[in-house]
């Protein structure tokens, strides 16, 4: 149960961080962060965890490396829905 709360929390943190890299924060709430935060973590697990042998926090990894992964592939999710809605990253 304390690990589905923690990736909760840093699924929040990382789509939080991602949001504000991304100047999306203002359109997003504290649920779609979680959402931008967990989704991008997959994201990063399937495209930057190969490339640099490093988890992500779905994986229940817990490190500077997990979280960076995860903030990229949050930030690459983000680029992808403003590239469909905008049709441009930002």
């Amino acid at each position: 149960m304390i690990n589905f709360i923690v990736w909760l929390i840093l699924g929040g943190v990382v789509g939080w961080l991602a949001s504000l890299v991304m100047k999306t924060d203002a359109q997003q709430g504290i649920i779609l962060n979680v959402v931008v935060g967990i989704v991008g973590a997959a994201l990063g697990g399937f495209l930057i965890s190969p490339l640099v042998g490093l988890g992500t926090i779905n994986q229940n990894v817990f490190s500077v490396g997990a979280l960076l992964v995860s903030f990229l592939g949050a930030v690459i999710l983000l680029a992808i829905v403003n590239l469909f809605r905008r049709g441009t990253v930002r």
